[in-house]
C-alpha cells in the first residue's frame, strides 16, 4: 500500500522530521515524479526509520526519541500500520522478523508466519476432489491461519527489547482513536474490495462508512482496534490465544459473519482455540552467504526468500569484473540468477516441520557453481527451467520436471528501522493479498488473512514432490525476504520489500544495484525493476522496457511482459562516518516514507 499524510497526533513529529505532505496525487505514478511533500530520503544520527507509510514511519521514531531502541520501534512501526495500512498488515496476519543485536554482534530471526490448523490435510482446499475456486477460497474461513504477528511482537520485545508491549502500542491506539486522512488509494483499494466488504457486516460498518466509499480527504477511525491493542497491551498475547479476542477470531473463521441477503458461501474454517493456544513463533537461525566479502543474512524456511535470495547472489558471485562493467551482461547475469533459483525454491522449499527442506545445500557454494554452469553468455535460459538436486550436485545437471510458480498474493508491507546503538530490525508482515480474507473481527477492528491460500492447492505438477500442501500445523510457504548485512561484523544495510513472489527478485535487485553497480541505496531502490522467476516471460516495469538493455536482452532470447510496478522497497544504510541513512520508494505505490531521529543539516 502507499504512504499517506494523515491527520494524527504525531502530526508535530512529521513536521520536525520533514515527513508532512500532502496524500500523493493519483497522477504521481502516471509521471515519474515523487509525489510532492514526500520525503523517501532522510539522513542523520539517533535512529532512522524506513516504511510505506508516513505515520508508521512517525510512530517508530517516537518511541525512538523516548530512548526506546529498534525492536521497540519496529513494533510500533508494525502497530501503527495495522491502523492505517489494514489491507496489508495486522494482528490478524503474521511476518518474519530478522534482528542484528549491536551488543553481541549477532543476526537471530523470528518465524511468525500463520500456521493451519491440526485437523488441516492435503485436501483443505478440495471439494469433491477438485480445487476450489481461488476467489471462493480466498474469501472464507478455510483461507485463514493462526495469525503470528502479535506473538512476534512479544517475542521480539522480550527478548532484545527495551519497552513492554503496551507502552509501544500507544502511538498506533492513537491514531486509531483520533483517525487517519483517507486518500485516493486508500479509496480505490477499498473499492477493489467493495463487493466482499459488502457482504461482511463487520467489513462494512468499517471501511464503508454508511455504505458508501470513505470520501478522499475524510477522517477514518478505527475505535475497535484501538480498544484490542489496548487489552492486548494490558493483558498481554494471551488475551489473544487464550483469551477473548481469540475467541471471537475462533467464532468469526468457523462461523463467517456473512449477510445472507448476500448469497456468498463463505466456507467455515477449521481453526479452534487449541489451535490458538498451541501457536509458537519460531526463534531459528537466520540464512547466510557471503556475497563481495559481505554477510547477507535473510530469513529460513518457511519462507523461501533466504534461501533463493542465497543461492541467486551464490550464482552471481562468479561474475567477472566484465560481467558487472557491462549493463547487459550484469541484466543477463542477474535474469538468470533468479530464474535458476527459483526453478529449485518451487521444487524444494516448504515448511521445514513437516517436509525436509535442503537449506544448507541450497546455500552451498558448490551447488551454486554447478547450477550457474547453466548460463550461457550468448543465449537466454528457456522456462520452466529443471530443478537440480542440491543432495547430489551435478555441472548443469537437474532433476526431473519443472515445478510452476503458484500465485501469491502481493499486498504485504516492509519496515526497516535502526537505532543509536547499532541495532537494526528488518521486518516484513502481511495478511497476504489486499484485503485479506475480507472478514474483519466483529468489535475488534482488524480483518483477518488469507495466508493458507499460500499453499498449493494439489500438487503443481504431476509425479514432482510438491513440498508447499496443506498439512496439520503446517506454515505455507512464503516469499518475504527481509535481509540485514553486515561488513566486517558492522552493520551496512538492511532492506526488504512487498510484493508476493517478486519480493525475491526486489531484494536481489536493490542489493546488488547497490553494492555491485554502485548505486547509492536511495537509487537502487528507484533504478527500474525486472522479475523473472522461471516462468516464459519476464516480468518488467515500463522504464525497465524502455531502456537501451531492453532490446539487447531481448536478442539473446528474454522474453518481457509488462506489469506498471514491482515491490516496494525500504532499507536503511550505516554510513562511514556513523549517520544513518533510510530510504524508500520515491514513487511507488505512491512513495515511501523515510526519516532519522536527528536530521544531518
Amino acid at each position: 500500500m502507499r504512504a499517506r499524510a494523515r491527520l494524527v497526533p504525531a502530526l508535530a513529529l512529521l513536521t520536525a522530521t520533514g515527513l508532512l505532505g500532502a496524500a500523493a496525487p493519483a497522477q504521481a505514478e502516471q509521471t515519474g515524479q515523487a509525489p510532492p511533500g514526500k520525503q523517501p530520503v532522510a539522513v542523520g544520527w539517533g535512529g532512522a526509520v524506513a516504511s510505506v507509510d508516513a505515520d508508521a514511519t512517525a510512530a517508530g521514531l517516537e518511541v525512538l526519541r523516548r530512548g526506546g531502541n529498534a525492536v521497540d520501534a519496529a513494533v510500533a512501526t508494525a502497530a501503527a500500520l495495522g491502523v492505517t495500512e489494514p489491507y496489508s498488515a495486522g494482528i490478524g496476519g503474521g511476518g518474519y522478523f530478522v534482528h542484528y543485536d549491536a551488543r553481541t554482534g549477532k543476526v537471530e530471526t523470528i518465524d511468525g508466519r500463520e500456521t493451519a490448523s491440526r485437523h488441516a490435510d492435503s485436501s483443505l482446499f478440495l471439494e469433491n476432489g477438485t480445487p476450489l475456486p481461488f476467489d471462493d477460497a480466498v474469501t472464507s474461513g478455510l483461507s485463514i491461519g493462526v495469525p503470528g504477528t502479535a506473538a512476534t511482537w512479544e517475542q521480539a520485545l522480550r527478548r532484545w527489547g527495551s519497552r513492554s508491549l503496551g507502552q509501544v502500542l500507544e502511538p498506533a491506539e492513537r491514531i486509531a482513536d483520533r483517525g487517519f486522512t483517507v486518500d485516493q488509494t486508500f479509496q480505490d483499494q477499498t473499492a477493489a474490495n467493495r463487493a466482499r466488504f459488502q457482504d461482511f457486516p463487520a467489513s462494512r460498518a468499517l471501511f464503508l462508512p454508511h455504505g458508501q466509499l470513505p470520501a478522499v480527504g475524510s477522517t477514518l477511525r478505527n475505535p475497535d482496534l484501538a480498544a484490542t491493542y489496548r487489552e492486548l497491551g494490558r493483558r498481554g498475547t494471551d488475551a489473544l490465544y487464550r483469551g477473548p479476542i481469540g475467541a471471537d477470531i475462533v467464532r468469526t473463521l468457523q462461523h463467517p459473519p456473512v449477510d445472507p441477503a448476500s448469497g456468498r458461501n463463505a466456507r467455515p474454517g477449521r481453526v479452534d482455540a487449541a489451535d490458538l493456544a498451541a501457536y509458537r513463533v519460531r526463534a531459528q537461525d537466520p540464512t547466510h552467504v557471503t556475497y563481495r566479502g559481505l554477510d547477507v543474512y535473510g530469513i529460513a524456511p518457511s519462507s523461501s526468500g533466504g534461501t533463493t535470495v542465497g543461492e541467486a547472489l551464490n550464482i552471481l558471485s562468479g561474475s567477472s569484473p566484465a560481467d558487472l562493467a557491462d549493463p547487459v551482461r550484469y541484466d543477463h547475469r542477474y535474469l538468470e540468477a533468479s530464474r535458476i533459483a527459483f526453478a529449485d525454491r518451487n521444487r524444494w522449499v516448504g515448511d521445514p516441520s513437516a517436509v525436509q527442506v535442503p537449506t544448507r545445500q541450497l546455500l552451498s557454494p558448490s551447488y551454486a557453481a554447478a547450477r550457474a554452469c547453466l548460463i550461457r553468455p550468448d543465449r537466454a535460459l528457456t522456462s520452466p527451467l529443471a530443478p537440480g538436486d542440491p543432495y547430489h550436485p551435478a555441472a548443469c545437471g537437474s532433476s526431473g520436471q519443472p515445478a510452476a510458480e503458484p500465485y501469491e498474493g502481493q499486498s504485504t508491507t516492509h519496515l526497516t528501522v535502526a537505532d543509536r546503538w547499532g541495532n537494526v530490525v528488518s521486518y516484513t508482515l502481511t495478511i497476504e493479498q489486499t484485503g485479506g480474507s475480507g472478514i474483519t473481527v466483529p468489535g475488534r477492528g482488524f480483518l483477518l488473512n488469507n495466508e493458507l491460500t499460500d499453499f498449493n492447492f494439489a500438487p503443481l505438477t504431476p509425479g514432482v514432490p510438491d513440498p508447499n500442501l496443506p498439512g496439520p500445523g503446517k506454515r505455507p510457504r512464503s516469499s518475504i525476504s527481509p535481509t540485514i548485512v553486515l561488513k566486517g561484523g558492522e552493520p551496512y544495510l538492511a532492506l526488504g520489500s512487498p510484493g508476493g513472489a517478486t519480493i525475491i527478485t526486489t531484494v536481489l535487485q536493490v542489493l546488488t544495484g547497490r553494492v555491485d553497480r554502485g548505486l547509492t541505496l536511495e537509487q537502487a531502490i528507484a533504478a527500474p525493476r525486472a522479475s523473472q522467476r522461471n516462468t516464459a516471460a519476464t516480468q518488467a516495469e515500463p522504464a525497465f522496457l524502455a531502456s537501451p538493455e531492453a532490446a539487447r536482452l531481448q536478442a539473446l532470447g528474454h522474453v518481457f511482459s509488462s506489469t506498471p510496478e514491482i515491490g516496494a522497497a525500504t532499507g536503511v544504510e550505516r554510513l562511514p562516518d556513523g549517520r544513518w541513512l533510510a530510504a524508500a520508494e520515491p514513487v511507488r505505490r505512491g512513495g515511501g516514507a523515510a526519516g532519522v531521529v536527528r536530521p544531518a543539516r
